[in-house]
């Protein structure tokens, strides 16, 4: 008899969850995360957006030898 209560405190936390807008705090997160001001979104994976090399000039170095012993190979 009791399920009916409870099944709908359920349904209304699971409303509010949904529909809540959350209210982060992106400071607080951002301490936890351990992440400086100065960091986020404009630094990729591979450093700041304005280096100065192409973003596959470390592959292109490190297959180079693998491609001219390929090419070789074949002729």
């Amino acid at each position: 008899m009791g399920r009916g209560r409870a099944k709908a405190k359920q349904q209304k936390v699971a409303r509010k969850l949904k529909y809540s807008t959350g209210g982060t705090d992106l400071d607080r997160l951002r301490s936890e995360l351990g992440v400086a001001e100065g960091q986020g979104s404009q630094n990729g994976p591979s450093g700041p957006e304005d280096s100065y090399g192409e973003p596959h000039d470390d592959l292109i170095d490190r297959y180079a030898d693998l491609a001219e012993k390929h090419s070789d190979s074949d002729t």
